[in-house]
């Protein structure tokens, strides 16, 4: 039985920059959960460690008392990539291993490790940093079929499937608490659809559970004449505005979404409210699009979209990517985003035109100009104002992470030509 495991960063956590620069890889959401919790819903008895780059954990052991991060005890230990989007098959296969120790490789990516205590100082002195698990000696490789998320775009590539999964979990458990249909509902293939309590859900909505299941979460309104296309996850605290129409998308906690969305995934706590498209993107925690703010999703050739991340350009082999939009960022009514654009965090985009389709973090700028660098000091005051309207307050943890970010982004804005 697996009694210890500990969620890593390896290297090539950098390429889900930049929506993992407030949070560690395994904290991305992807159907209904975050990757974390899809892990450790698969080994529900193993204490969890949490293992993150340097500057992420002071704020870890405060989102998380209790849980060691950056820090192991004297045990065997299972280590699992934080990028894994685990199924039951992978998860059975780790744990039936014979080995003591062993690493599990799905190609030439490290998928798990089984590491016994003596050998777990090999481990240890890699803790501060991103780690590489295969450098810890010539133990035994076993090869496992998984699916390692090596970009923002697979998130939402799997989001859809991830969001079955995840429903028919949750409905399993909680089938005897279904709710009546709403008054005035319409509801196709009801049995596909949970509604849970204290949930309001108006006259005049549809939810169409044909293709994929539908969650209203706790807490959720869902306001009158909103169409939901299933797959849906409307998280926790979340509101879904008059006349909305939401299709294969995860939404949630505490966001406000209305106009038309499809194949997207909210981290919570987002804003958009107003009229205008959303798809195939994903949106980071604290953004506020303003009122008819869209995305373009697919080239007017038809072709592979190509993204830019740092300073490598990816040929994603999708027809199909949006807008990536890291946390803490902002759009001004009306403004527009091209096919495959990447918008780090903190930055504030305003103007008529398209920005470009790599816009550094802390960026402040109409699109078509050049854009200056938004002062952490300013973007901290705005993240604070901001989280106060959901009763949350910004922490001395989470303000040091504004400063922090700012120093390992400001080589991107230098090679933009940003001033200072």
């Amino acid at each position: 039985m697996i009694r210890n495991i500990c969620l890593f960063e390896d290297s090539n956590t950098l390429r889900l920059l930049p929506l993992v620069y407030f949070r560690p890889v395994y904290n991305l959401k992807c159907g209904m959960t975050s990757l974390k919790d899809k892990i450790t819903r698969i080994f529900p008895r193993a204490v969890v460690s949490l293992h993150c780059r340097s500057y992420l954990a002071e704020y870890m052991r405060v989102r998380y008392p209790g849980v060691r991060v950056n820090e192991l005890v004297s045990a065997d230990y299972l280590f699992i990539n934080g990028r894994l989007l685990i199924d039951t098959a992978v998860g059975k296969a780790i744990a039936r291993s014979a080995h003591d120790d062993c690493l599990f490789v799905c190609g030439e990516e490290l998928v798990a490790a089984k590491i016994s205590a003596k050998n777990l100082h090999r481990v240890k002195s890699q803790l501060g940093g991103l780690l590489s698990l295969g450098e810890v000696g010539d133990i035994p490789r076993v090869e496992v079929d998984a699916n390692l998320i090596a970009y923002p775009w697979h998130l939402v590539e799997n989001n859809g499937h991830e969001l079955v999964v995840d429903f028919e979990i949750l409905a399993a458990a909680r089938k005897s608490k279904r709710r009546k249909t709403p008054t005035g509902v319409h509801m196709l293939r009801s049995a596909n659809i949970l509604i849970e309590d204290a949930t309001v859900v108006k006259p005049g909505c549809v939810l169409d559970a044909e293709s994929g299941p539908i969650r209203i979460a706790r807490g959720s309104t869902v306001l009158p004449n909103a169409t939901l296309i299933g797959p849906v996850h409307v998280g926790e605290g979340s509101v879904i505005r008059a006349g909305a129409v939401i299709s294969r998308t995860s939404i949630g906690p505490l966001c406000k979404v209305g106009g038309e969305v499809e194949d997207t995934i909210f981290q919570g706590y987002a804003n958009k409210q107003h009229g205008g498209f959303l798809g195939h993107s994903y949106v980071g925690a604290w953004v506020n699009l303003g009122a008819d703010t869209n995305n373009s999703d697919l080239k007017n050739n038809y072709g592979p979209v190509r993204v830019t991340i740092g300073t490598e350009q990816i040929d994603t082999g999708l027809q199909f990517v949006g807008l990536i939009m890291g946390d803490h960022s902002k759009s001004a009514i009306n403004s527009m985003f091209n096919t495959g654009t990447v918008v780090g965090v903190s930055s504030n985009i305003f103007g008529n035109g398209f920005p470009p389709k790599y816009v550094p973090s802390f960026s402040w700028g109409a699109a078509g100009e050049t854009f200056t660098t938004f002062n952490p000091d300013k973007a901290i005051d705005v993240a604070r104002r901001v989280m106060l309207r959901r009763n949350i307050h910004l922490t001395a943890q989470e303000e040091q992470l504004f400063r922090t970010i700012f120093d390992l982004t400001s080589a991107e804005r230098r090679r933009q030509g940003m001033p200072q």
